[in-house]
């Protein structure tokens, strides 16, 4: 049960027509139902408007294109929020044009679209994630903010190009805030397959167990969206680009995961589990599990932002 009696969102004092892409993802579902509680109207836009329109009771206006959308439509707020399954199929190169197609390309549409609009958005909040800063080599502890420079690598390529997409939107006159995401912890995405081995009486180390993980709760993500929303409309300078770390303030390592995991679920946590079989299957994904990054929120940091889960424990028995 979760032992903290987290208050719901604030977005703003005004109702806003809100667009949000990947409203039908793990994350989008969340936003979408807090924004809805906070008296906002929601455009979704999402491949399977049928799923939308049933899974938020018909309280949003479901869209399967930006084409479907007039550009006089009045939009205060853009959440982009769309994206194809990062862990899953191997990288091949058909694989990284999919993703590339379902990032930076979606969101060239909704920039476009925003050039077209009659109404120009207030903001642009466009995710991204930590895989920016590329891989951190194991035993280096340095800690990441948002200033941290990307690598030559794919999924540092795929998060600056995103970014960069993204950007676009300051050239219409709209001010754009990338929100880089780590490992988001809820009931759905990435946990319940992560917890699958403890739950067993499986889990343990992953590789060498010493990457680094950094993670932040659902909630926590949602009232981080809502706190950069309410901190960009403050701002009366001219349009620019904003980066935020939306990761808790406690990193760990991939076995300190595993431990908090197993005295949460009261199960044992020794065996290993050698990282070449996955490096064999997964190739250059499974840097996504075996090597780590050690990433800060220093932005939310200065700005007083405060976490109702900054440490593993509390977050994992909340969604026990």
């Amino acid at each position: 049960m979760d032992t903290h009696a987290t208050p719901p969102p604030v977005f703003d004092t005004t109702p806003r027509c809100v667009l949000v892409t990947g409203a039908t993802g793990f994350v989008g579902q969340n936003l979408v139902r807090a924004l809805l509680k906070d008296g906002h109207t929601v455009i979704a836009l999402t491949r399977d408007t049928d799923r939308a329109a049933q899974m938020f009771d018909g309280q949003v206006r479901a869209i399967a294109s930006m084409d479907d959308l007039p550009p006089d439509t009045r939009v205060d707020i853009v959440i982009n929020l769309a994206g194809a399954r990062i862990l899953g199929q191997r990288w091949t190169e058909a694989r990284k044009r999919a993703l590339r197609q379902s990032r930076v390309a979606l969101t060239d549409k909704v920039v476009d679209w925003i050039g077209r609009a009659s109404h120009k958005p207030m903001l642009l909040l466009s995710a991204s994630a930590i895989g920016y800063y590329g891989i951190q080599a194991i035993g280096d502890d340095t800690k990441l903010d948002e200033s941290a420079p990307p690598q030559p690598m794919f999924m540092s390529d795929l998060c600056r190009e995103w970014e960069a997409a993204a950007a676009g939107a300051v050239r219409h006159g709209v001010p754009v805030e990338c929100m880089r995401f780590g490992l988001v912890l809820g009931h759905e995405g990435a946990l319940p397959m992560m917890l699958l081995p403890i739950r067993l009486g499986i889990g343990g180390r992953l590789g060498s167990g010493r990457q680094w993980l950094s993670w932040i709760h659902i909630d926590d993500l949602v009232s981080g969206i809502a706190h950069r929303w309410r901190l960009a409309l403050s701002d009366r300078s001219a349009p620019k680009v904003g980066v935020t770390n939306f990761t808790a303030p406690i990193a760990l390592s991939q076995l300190e995961f595993s431990q908090a995991a197993a005295r949460v679920w009261k199960r044992p946590c020794v065996i290993p589990t050698p990282g070449w079989p996955m490096r064999l299957a997964l190739g250059e994904q499974a840097d996504l599990l075996l090597e780590g990054q050690r990433v800060v929120p220093l932005r939310f940091a200065r700005e007083g932002f405060v976490f109702t889960y900054p440490a593993i424990e509390a977050a994992l028995r909340s969604l026990k």
